[in-house]
């Protein structure tokens, strides 16, 4: 099958006052029709910077999109694209979810009329027809009484709703691809539940593939088909749900998931979390960056960073430990199950 989105050596910087912090350092992905790719890592580990460099709207100074990279949609490129075709490809063919639907949302503006912009700007009619079609998507995102609520203000939606009113601007104009950054932060368990299911059960009905940006493996779990794990703006490791939940072979994939809760863990048990912090990305690590952190850290792994170990067709894993000549470990309980 030939990808929708082909993303090669991506490499992203921002100039500070400080220096160059290289944010995004050789990122490498593809993104198929109707599949949802999951991007997790810890805050600052390069997600967003990477969601926001794929429609180019990461602010150029001071962000750079180094030479080299490239991404690819359905063949063209985007990075040389022209704004004007810049314009007609965001919103159109690739939308995004912010992160906080509270501040993204135009204030002054009634919720209907912001669904309406995306349509009148890509699809060229009318605004009457245009706000009738946001009514019809605030239904289809099942915002109850969606006439009434077309004509209210953000400051009169929930967390949960704005977030839906978010959605249906991304998918006013059925876009290829949806990115979702960080979709359910700041909303409680049960709302970030609602929110995954009804882009599920949108992207099947609107024939749509997702790039899912989350901190949160729970939330990835039941949604997602391909996991990458990042870190300090590398990926570490690619895998199925499968592959990466119950057969994960980098350190920092096992941490991750020793940091979710677990039903079966004992009353008043000591919540898992990773000791130290990352590294800065101001001078970048020469080995593996997560090394300083690692329980199972070698020399080698200081110094030089690891080629990709081949687990499977699906499986790719940057780690050290991998080497036939490194030292044999029990792996963590991952999944229910003991893989050591």
């Amino acid at each position: 099958m030939e990808p929708l989105l082909e993303v090669k050596n991506l490499r992203v910087s921002i100039h500070t006052y400080a220096g160059e912090v290289q944010a995004v350092r050789g990122v490498s992905f593809n993104l198929y029709k109707n599949e949802t790719l999951a991007i997790v890592g810890e805050s600052g580990c390069g997600k967003s910077v990477t969601a926001m460099s794929l429609m180019r709207l990461i602010p150029i100074p001071p962000a750079e999109i180094k030479p080299g990279s490239e991404i690819l949609y359905k063949g063209k490129d985007v990075i040389g694209m022209p704004e004007r075709d810049l314009e007609k490809l965001r919103g159109s063919e690739i939308s995004l979810i912010f992160q906080n639907s509270m501040t993204s949302l135009n204030p002054t503006m009634k919720i209907g009329h912001q669904i309406a912009e995306n349509l009148i700007l890509h699809k060229n009619i009318k605004p009457s027809q245009a706000f009738e079609e946001a009514i019809k998507m605030l239904e289809l995102v099942r915002i109850p009484n969606a006439e009434k609520r077309a004509h209210q203000y953000p400051h009169e939606f929930s967390g949960g709703m704005s977030q839906r009113v978010m959605i249906a601007i991304a998918l006013a104009c059925n876009p290829n691809i949806l990115i979702a950054d960080e979709p359910t932060t700041a909303l409680d368990v049960t709302i970030q539940a609602e929110i995954m299911e009804l882009i599920k059960e949108l992207q099947s009905k609107l024939d749509t593939s997702v790039i899912l940006i989350t901190h949160d493996l729970g939330v990835v779990a039941g949604s997602a088909d391909r996991v990458q794990v990042m870190y300090a703006g590398v990926i570490l490791e690619r895998g199925t749900v499968d592959e990466i939940f119950y057969n994960a072979w980098q350190p920092y994939t096992w941490a991750l998931l020793q940091s979710v809760p677990r039903l079966d863990m004992e009353h008043k048990e000591e919540l898992y979390s990773i000791k130290g912090t990352p590294p800065d990305l101001l001078n970048p690590p020469m080995g593996c960056p997560f090394a300083s952190r690692c329980p199972y850290v070698m020399k080698i792994c200081i110094d030089v960073f690891p080629d990709a170990t081949i687990i499977s067709e699906t499986h790719q894993v940057h780690c050290w430990l991998q080497h036939p000549d490194s030292p044999k470990i029990e792996r963590p309980l991952l999944g229910g199950t003991n893989h050591g």
